[in-house]
This record gives structure tokens, C-alpha cells and sequence, in this order.
């Protein structure tokens, strides 16, 4: 099959884009690479959310972010991320709709985080295609299987016209 996709539409990009400090979100945003990964055509591209730009933003087909929950609150690196991209994005017609699906590494209960997310995901007019992935605590066998399993959902959604 090559570079196409189920749908004959070409190869679809999900791009993860992540923070963190003490690694546990890396462990996460790395399962989730791995299971979109899985999913003949679909290029993956994981990314540091400080590495990341505007046009990463326009040329994925899907983005799924992963930050750790800091004081009740997304990374600061992920909101960086959104502050320095919004104004030249804010009606881009390669962004209205863009599927999204969120990941969280939280030592709390991470609700808050989820919250500053979808709230700006909201503001750039993203559709949320997949509910959140939350660990409170320890990432664990089950926490990181349910990372490739979001990741493969999001690629093979994006390869069949689901999202």
C-alpha cells in the first residue's frame, strides 16, 4: 500500500506534542507514538512542545498533546507553545475542526489541566475526537497500553475519514 492510506488520500500525519520535566510524560507521549505508529499509513511526528511551531500545527492531520499537571494547570512549555502560535493560526483554514485528543501525567487528580486545555483547544477551534487519557500517579503497564491504544485510535480514525 505504500504512502497511501485506507482511503486512498495519501499518508495522514499525527503530530504529538508533549512537555516534561521528570520523564513520566515522555513515557507517555513515546506509547502513544508507537501505537499511532502501528497504523500503515500515518506519519508520526513527536515533538517537544518547545520545539514546536505554527506550521507543525497547519501540517499535521491530528494532534494529540501529553503535558504533566503543574499547580492545577497544563506545562508551562504547552502554553508557550499556544501563546506564540495563536495569533498567526486564529482562523487558518488547515486548523478549524482539527481532530485533537489530550493526554495527562498528573499527581493529583489532573482535572485542572485537562480544563486549561480544552479550554484553549476551544479558542483555536480544534474538535476533540478522543476523551482524555489521565494518570494520577505512576505510570503503569495499563496507563502506557492505554497510551498506544489512544495513539492507534486517533491514526487508524484519521486513516478510515473518521475524524
Amino acid at each position: 500500500m505504500g504512502n497511501l492510506s485506507w482511503g486512498g488520500l495519501g499518508l495522514k500525519t499525527v503530530l504529538i506534542v508533549y512537555h516534561s520535566q521528570s520523564g513520566n510524560t515522555r513515557k507517555m507521549a513515546e506509547e502513544v507514538a508507537k501505537g499511532a505508529s502501528s497504523i500503515e499509513g500515518v506519519k508520526v511526528v513527536l515533538k517537544r512542545a518547545l520545539e514546536t511551531e505554527a506550521q507543525d500545527l497547519i501540517e499535521c492531520d491530528a494532534l494529540i498533546m501529553g503535558s504533566p499537571e503543574y499547580f492545577g494547570y497544563m506545562a508551562g512549555a504547552l502554553k508557550d507553545l499556544f501563546d506564540r502560535t495563536y495569533e498567526s493560526l486564529r482562523g487558518h483554514p488547515r486548523i478549524f475542526r482539527k481532530p485533537y485528543a489530550v493526554f495527562i501525567s498528573a499527581g493529583n487528580d489532573g482535572e485542572g489541566a485537562l480544563r486549561s486545555i480544552e479550554r484553549i483547544c476551544t479558542g483555536y477551534q480544534f474538535r476533540k475526537v478522543q476523551p482524555p487519557l489521565i494518570s494520577r500517579g505512576a505510570i503503569t503497564e495499563e496507563i502506557l497500553a492505554r497510551c498506544r491504544e489512544l495513539g492507534q485510535t486517533m491514526a487508524a480514525g484519521l486513516n478510515f475519514g473518521i475524524f
